[in-house]
């Protein structure tokens, strides 16, 4: 599909998506000030709209394979990171997880809020051992409560076709912490991709994928988790109908 249908599609999309979030902020605020969990309940249900929107504005929809592979306690979860929309989705794709996040994004009014009393884990980047250091403190915290860890292991969104260097930070936390890591593979850059505007219409695929237990040396393991994420996203990639 190409000409102004996409354009128009996705112009829809973003004025809703940004008057409704503005709305939700706004009206919800006062929620900021209850438990954390009323202020989860609270960002799914945006979540909720804005992937609703999606669907009914541009046509596109998801789905998850693999749930089966999510231990029943807590693990983390490190996924390929190639658009926007799994920093919305994963928080109702995997339940009460403690998203790794920039520290920047907690700054901004209402929404950077939610974030940080939902209980998600901020770091600061550019900040090298202090930085991991961080991370790794909260994340013990967070598993303690029962929580998974979600993080991305590249670090920031990275176009399908392009590679990225896998961080340490994925590394240390599966060595210090003792519990699984679920690595995820999507094919969301091909519909929703990297700084672009249109949205096309089509089936996110999420691929949940069998777990690497504890105990593995770092070189090992981070080979592993790569070969794991980046061979599953290929075939999600290559499998989209042309």
């Amino acid at each position: 599909m190409t000409g102004f249908v996409p354009w128009l599609r996705s112009a829809s999309f973003n004025v809703g998506w940004y008057a409704g979030s503005a709305a939700i902020a706004v009206l919800g605020a006062p929620i900021l000030l209850l438990p954390r969990r009323a202020v989860v309940a609270w960002s799914r249900l945006w979540i909720r709209f804005v992937l609703g929107w999606l669907r009914l504005t541009c046509g596109l929809t998801h789905r998850v394979t693999g749930l089966e592979n999510l231990p029943a306690g807590p693990a983390i979860i490190a996924s390929k990171h190639q658009s926007s929309w799994e920093t919305m989705s994963y928080t109702l794709l995997f339940d009460d997880a403690a998203i790794v996040l920039k520290r920047e994004l907690l700054f901004i009014p209402i929404v950077g809020w939610a974030m940080a009393r939902a209980g998600n884990i901020a770091v600061e980047r550019g900040e090298g051992a202090r930085a991991l250091r961080g991370l790794l403190r909260q994340a013990r915290a967070k598993v303690a409560e029962g929580r998974s860890i979600l993080i991305f292991p590249e670090g920031t969104r990275v176009a399908v076709g392009d590679e990225r260097p896998y961080q340490v930070g994925t590394a240390a936390l599966y060595r210090q912490l003792g519990v699984p890591v679920v690595p995820v593979a999507l094919n969301s850059g091909l519909f929703w991709g990297r700084r672009k505007f249109i949205k096309w219409p089509g089936v996110i695929d999420v691929e949940i994928l069998p777990p690497i237990a504890p105990g593995l040396g770092r070189e090992e393991f981070m080979a592993k988790l790569r070969q794991s994420i980046e061979g599953a996203t290929a075939k999600l990639v290559a499998k989209r109908p042309h």
